[in-house]
Parts: C-alpha cells; structure tokens; sequence
C-alpha cells in the first residue's frame, strides 16, 4: 500500500507548476488582419455594442462564462484566518474545479481587506466582468451579511460554504432516507455547528422561503453550538443564530449537544473532529443518519459510529466512502445559472439542485448516498435542474 504525504507532494506540486490555472487565447493572432478583429480598429464595433444594450457584455466577452471566487482569507478550510495572500492556492483549486466539471472560466480574486463594507463595495465594482460571484472561506457572521448585499448586483452571488454544502447535505440525506426506508417529513435532525454551513442546512432542511413542489422539510431541526443547543433561553446569541428560531427547535429545547441528541433521527456534524463516541450515537434514534463533515478529522470516525448502531455514516474525507462535497454542486449551479441568464440564485434554483444531486444515484445503498466527487456527469444534471428552475421561476 503506498502511504502519500499529500501536504510535502502538494508543496512540491505547486512549486513546479507556479499556480494551478492560466489564462489561454481562443483565437490565434496570425497577421494585421487578425490583430485588427481583436484588437484595434475592429474590437471598437463590440464595444459600441455593448455601450448601446449592455445585455450583449454576456454574448461578446468573458462575461458570459466567468466567475469570480472572491475571499478575504477570513476562514480557510480548516485553517481559520490566514489572510487572502494565504488563501490563493485553495481560490485557484476552486478555479480549476469549475473548468473541470463545468467548462467555466474562475479567477481568484483574494481581497485584502475583512472590512464588510469594503468587500461589498469592491465586488460590486468588479462585477461588471464577471457572470457570476463566488464568495468562498469568508467568516460567519460577516459573511451573512456580505452575501445579503450582494444579491441586487444583477449577477449570481452564491457563498459556497453555505449553500454548496446544504444542497450536498441535503442531497446525502434524501437518499440515505431512501435506503434505510424513512421520510424526510419525520426525520428530528441535531446539527452541531451553527456558523455559515450549519444555519444554511438548517434553513435548506427546513424549506425556508421556498415555493417549488419538491419542497419537504423535515420534522425538526436543533442546531448547536459550542455552548450547546441554540434556544429562546440563551441570551448569548448573535442576530443570524437568533433569527433561526423562527424554524428550528419546534419543542424549545434547552442544554447541551449530547442532549439534543437523545431520540434524533440523524446527527450532521460541521463542527470539530473527535466530538462524539459510539455511547452519543446509542442515545439516538435506531438506525441513525450520521453525516460527521469536519474536516480533516470528522465528529466521529466511521468505525466508531456503526458501533454505536449508526445505519449510515458519511464525511467530508475523499477516503471514506459517502464524501459530502460541494465539488458535487457549485460547477453545476453556476452553469445552470450562467446559461440561463439568472440575476440571482433563487432557494428554488437550490433546491433543484439538491433534488437533481440526489437522483444522479440511481440505486442508492449505506455506502453510496452521493456519486463520487470525480464522475463528470453529474455537474450537467445538476446545471439542467438549476437551468429549469431559473427559467420557471418555481
């Protein structure tokens, strides 16, 4: 069995290549003529163009296939807040991702700054290039807010953190309900985490603001935190976790994660590894859902989990079977989007995607709830029910 060091081979990797993506002509520039089509004196017909109906930017530039991955380094991976110099092999990564699945065109832009107000303010100016705006590793409860401000700009603005990994949650969860023969209206979910990814699964759980048929939001959702379970009895919570009791803890549950899960049908983990032990997973619900998603080292370890009666378990790790993993879903949501000229991504158009995540399985078992992060197919579903469902509007 070969053991790979894949931090000391992706040092090595990155200094060969110097950077992960580059920019290539689709046109080669041969002799005056040519020169004269791309460049001066014919390129001043496209301009005029545009300058009279702007709608044409999308058919004669970049515009109509790019995405700016935009972060200010606030909340990398695992690696918290190492600033946007820092951040760019993982914005480049996302870059290659979306060109891979996706045909899409993704330039990292890593702002130097964590000021909310000049964050917003720079997307917004450089949003005049770009067909969309992928915000990536930005800190909660900023990055609420920054995606909030961003949703009139008149292109996608989609904070992968988020909404990548409630669709993928959600997607996982779907057909692991299938396989163990359960209904999503009566699943009690406990998701300990309740940043950026955790509320957003919440809400996409919970079906908020949706208006799409396909909608079915579970039974219950109880989202903790470090301080236990997210309740009316707290008086520590900031505005985005408050706001959520609007949908979650039906029952008003007060106490500690361990608590909470106490009869649960399924555990979602986004969080911190090694939380939990098979005596937490006993306590459930029989034949639990348990998606332990920290990374790298998750809630709690496979292993661990079917000892304590789990029924199915996924992570966030590429070496474990049921990878939850937002490569599944933001190339297709932007496709969708992109091709269908969508100023924003609606919850429906989330949802769609979602659903059309999940039926790209088409025999789900305990060990296959999603498809692997490598089949090249799925983004195009994925696109296809994004594509539909902006066109709807439903």
């Amino acid at each position: 069995m070969v053991v790979h060091d894949y931090f000391q081979e992706s040092i090595e990797l990155h200094e060969k290549l110097q950077g992960k993506i580059e920019v290539s002509s689709k046109f080669e520039i041969t002799d005056r003529a040519s020169l004269s089509l791309v460049y001066t004196p014919g390129v001043a017909e496209p301009c005029r163009s545009i300058a009279l109906d702007p709608s044409r930017a999308r058919k004669l530039t970049i515009k109509g296939n790019s995405v700016a991955v935009v972060t200010d380094g606030s909340a990398v991976l695992g690696l918290g807040n190492i600033g946007a110099l820092a951040a760019i092999p993982v914005m480049e990564g996302k870059a290659l991702l979306f060109k891979m699945y996706a045909d899409i065109d993704a330039w990292p832009i890593c702002l130097d700054t964590q000021d909310t107000d000049e964050l917003v303010e720079t997307v917004k100016r450089i949003a005049p290039v770009f067909g969309g705006i992928n915000l990536e590793d930005i800190a909660a409860p900023r990055c609420f807010e920054i995606e909030r401000r961003l949703q009139n700009i008149g292109i996608p603005v989609f904070h992968d953190d988020q909404h990548g990994t409630a669709i993928a949650t959600l997607a996982g969860l779907i057909n692991a309900a299938k396989v163990i023969g359960r209904k999503m209206e009566d699943l009690r979910v406990v998701i300990s985490g309740a940043g950026a990814s955790g509320i957003a699964v919440a809400r996409l759980l919970k079906c908020v603001d949706f208006r799409s048929d396909l909608s079915t939001p579970v039974k219950d959702v109880i989202l903790c935190d470090s301080k236990g379970i997210v309740s009316s009895q707290r008086t520590d919570l900031n505005s985005e976790k408050e706001s959520t009791l609007a949908f979650t803890n039906m029952t008003n549950k007060n106490g500690s994660l361990f608590e909470a899960m106490k009869g649960a049908d399924v555990f979602i983990g986004l969080s911190r590894g090694g939380l939990l032990n098979p005596e937490n997973i006993r306590d459930m619900a029989s034949d639990p859902i348990v998606l332990a998603m920290a990374n790298p080292v998750p809630e709690i370890m496979p292993e661990e989990a079917f000892e304590g009666g789990a029924a199915i378990v996924g992570t966030g790790r590429s070496d474990l079977p049921n990878q939850i993993n937002n490569s599944l879903v933001f190339p297709g949501i932007f496709r969708g989007a992109l091709d269908a000229g969508a100023s924003r991504i609606s919850e429906d158009m989330k949802l769609a995607a979602a659903y059309a995540l999940a039926d790209s399985v088409k025999q789900p078992s305990s060990d296959e709830i999603l498809p692997d992060p490598l089949d090249l197919s799925v983004s195009p579903m994925v696109s296809t029910a994004v594509y539909n469902a902006a066109i709807t509007g439903s």
